[in-house]
Order: structure tokens, then sequence, then C-alpha cells
């Protein structure tokens, strides 16, 4: 059973930090490229920042400079570094991560990527 696990979310006041951890875990094969996403109240879940398998990263122009993505590969764990948190940071955070998966057909064995979503940490900042 392939899952990403979160951990890190709460509440926090206006200026502070928190760090959040997503690892995945199962039969996984390879893990390419690794993000984090955010959803708030009545608006569509959007991209907070991603990492490739290479170390490349992705910010939302709202949180450059203040968030700061990285990933433990020998852990298969992505973090998501938050400071200076500002009250409209409030919002469920997911973590996306693309999976290669191992199959057997019966005579060989290949592989096949798949996206897993993560269940969601609630991220509160109070002004």
């Amino acid at each position: 059973q392939v899952q990403l696990v979160e951990s890190g979310g709460g509440l926090v006041q206006a200026g502070g930090s928190l760090r959040l951890s997503c690892a995945a875990s199962g039969s996984i094969f390879s893990i390419n490229a690794m993000g984090w996403y955010r959803q708030a109240p009545g608006k569509q879940r959007e991209l907070v920042a991603a990492i490739t398998s290479g170390g490349s990263t992705n910010y939302a122009d709202s949180v450059k400079g203040r968030f700061t993505i990285s990933r433990d590969n020998a852990k298969n764990t992505v973090y998501l570094q938050m400071n200076s948190l500002k009250p409209e940071d409030t919002a469920v955070y997911y973590c996306n991560a693309d999976l290669g998966l191992s199959y057997y057909s019966g005579s060989y064995y290949y592989t096949k990527n798949k996206g897993y979503w993560g269940q969601g940490t609630q991220v509160t900042v109070s002004s």
C-alpha cells in the first residue's frame, strides 16, 4: 500500500515558523517530482512549491523568500520550511508526489508513474 503521510501542521502566530514533512512509504521504485499544494476555504487548490528528483525547485510568487522546499531521498521525504508566516497562508496543505511503481506482468517487471496525494494537514496563522 503506497501512501504519503504528512505531519507538522498547526496553529502559529503571524511571523512564526512551521515545518511540514511528507513521507512516502510502500513498494516504491522511484520518486520523481514532489510538491506542496494548499487549499484555503472557498478557494482552489494551488501549488506552493515543487522539487524535482534532481533538486530543482519552483515556488509560488506569494511564498518566495519565505518558504523552502527540500527533500531527503534516502528517507523518501519532502519538507516545507515555512518562515514569516502570514494569516493568508492559512490553508490545508497537501503533499503530492509522482511515484514510480514496480509491477509484475507475470513474466517481467515494469515500472509505471503514478501521482499520489497526502491526506492534508491544517496550517492556521493567527494575526
